[in-house]
């Protein structure tokens, strides 16, 4: 098996039941973000100090990352056959996020004060990821306002995750004392 099969050097790639899309289409720009996302959450894992249940919030993030990945790939015209929760994203994913949300703000309130990040690796490994998930909102909100497939649950996703991964981070910095801005 080869990796390479030469029909994307005509700047298309190959869509999820078919089909092509242009590299440099919206829902691509999108794609690409929440790839790096997953690789930023990898680098987030592999920082793991200690505490296994970070580790797996993690790694759920980076398994409902491909499920969003799948969704934003598929070809609109065959979005039937996507199946819930494995390659098409729904409210109960983005209730998921909120429910974890407020359950690690309740076992660890959150400073009302800007955080500058960096107090640890992990933590910052989760900022970066927070603002690369921040910019995958965005360009999935223009790729729909360009005609593109993408769904309200994507969108509210992708919004929710990043709120999620500023709380990861100053999860991820414990004790540790952040900089704020002053």
């Amino acid at each position: 098996m080869r990796i390479y099969t030469r029909t994307g050097d005509d700047g298309s790639t190959g869509r999820l039941y078919g089909g092509r899309i242009a590299k440099t289409d919206p829902v691509m720009d999108t794609g690409g973000d929440v790839d790096e996302v997953v690789a930023l959450l990898g680098v987030a894992r592999a920082e793991q100090a200690g505490e296994p249940e970070l580790a797996e919030v993690i790694l759920r993030l980076q398994r409902e990352l491909f499920v969003l990945g799948a969704d934003i790939a598929a070809n609109p015209d065959r979005r039937h056959k996507l199946d819930p929760g494995v390659s098409l994203v729904t409210e109960e994913m983005v209730t998921g996020l909120e429910e974890l949300i407020d359950d690690l703000v309740a076992a660890r309130p959150l400073k009302p004060v800007f955080v500058v990040p960096g107090a640890t690796a992990q933590g910052a490994a989760l900022d970066h990821a927070r603002a690369v998930a921040r910019r995958a909102e965005r360009h999935a909100l223009a790729a729909r306002e360009a005609g593109g497939q993408v769904s309200d649950a994507v969108g509210r996703y992708l919004n929710r995750l990043s709120d999620l991964l500023f709380v990861l981070a100053r999860h991820a910095a414990g004790e540790t004392e952040e900089p704020t801005t002053r």
